[in-house]
This record gives C-alpha cells, sequence and structure tokens, in this order.
C-alpha cells in the first residue's frame, strides 16, 4: 500500500512516514500543498495523509482538487484545526476522516488501517438486476 504524506513540519512528516514505513506501508513525503498537488496527479496512491496548513496551496484547497479529479482517493486529514466548524468543513468537502493534533501514533495507524480496509463502490454502477435486462433486451 502507498500513501502520501503531505505535512509541512518536516520533522512531524519524517516522524509520520518512518511510523508508517516500520508497519510495512511504501510512504512517499511532500511538505508543501503545490508539490503534494503535482505527486498526486502523476502518482498513484492508496491514501493521502493531509494536513490542512501548508506552504503553496492549502490543504482545503487541495481536497477540492483531489475529490474534483480523483473522487475514490482516500484522504485522511491530520490537522491542528481542532474546532467543530474545521473538522465538519473538511468531512463535508470530501475527507476520508479527521485526526487532530496532538495525536497518538497508534490511533493513526488505526485509522490508516480503517480507510485502506475501505473499498469504495463507484455510485454510477449498473445494477446486476439491470445488467440482466439489458442482457435479456439484446437478446430479443
Amino acid at each position: 500500500m502507498r500513501i502520501l504524506v503531505v505535512e509541512d513540519e518536516q520533522l512531524l512528516c519524517d516522524g509520520i512516514a518512518e511510523d508508517l514505513e516500520m508497519e510495512k506501508y511504501t510512504v512517499d513525503r511532500c511538505y508543501d500543498g503545490a508539490e503534494a498537488h503535482e505527486r498526486l496527479f502523476v502518482d498513484p496512491y492508496d491514501l493521502v495523509i493531509l494536513d490542512l496548513n501548508l506552504p503553496g496551496m492549502d490543504g482545503l484547497d487541495l481536497l477540492r482538487e483531489i475529490r474534483a479529479e480523483r473522487p475514490e482517493q482516500k484522504v485522511l486529514i491530520l490537522s491542528a484545526r481542532a474546532s467543530l466548524s474545521d473538522k465538519v468543513s473538511g468531512l463535508d468537502l470530501g475527507a476520508d476522516d479527521y485526526l487532530t493534533k496532538p495525536f497518538d501514533l497508534e490511533e493513526l495507524e488505526a485509522r490508516v488501517r480503517t480507510l485502506l480496509r475501505r473499498e469504495y463502490i463507484q455510485k454510477n454502477t449498473v445494477s446486476a438486476s439491470d445488467k440482466m435486462k439489458e442482457n435479456a433486451e439484446e437478446k430479443m
């Protein structure tokens, strides 16, 4: 599983990445929003751990771009913005989870495992019964 950690505090970013690497994940690090934007639309990631206060491009703006281009991308916001309105905004914009700083690495690991277990089902898939009806109509 491949994870992108987007965090402007380099020491924190490196610490999270090293912890996840010890859990056998492949982890890329990014310290600003503009660079993260470039990487996200070139390389595939199973999960993005996203800070909101980023140089280059704000995390919420980056989240909007991710949702517009890759709606299935899993995103966990990891931010010092801890007010209820910040959490609601992040989740309403499409984050899959929201964890506030300070945090415990064990909890972060658990949330990562949970998100990576989830499978997204495309909203516009044709149901099995609809597919059967289409096949029956084609045979007539």
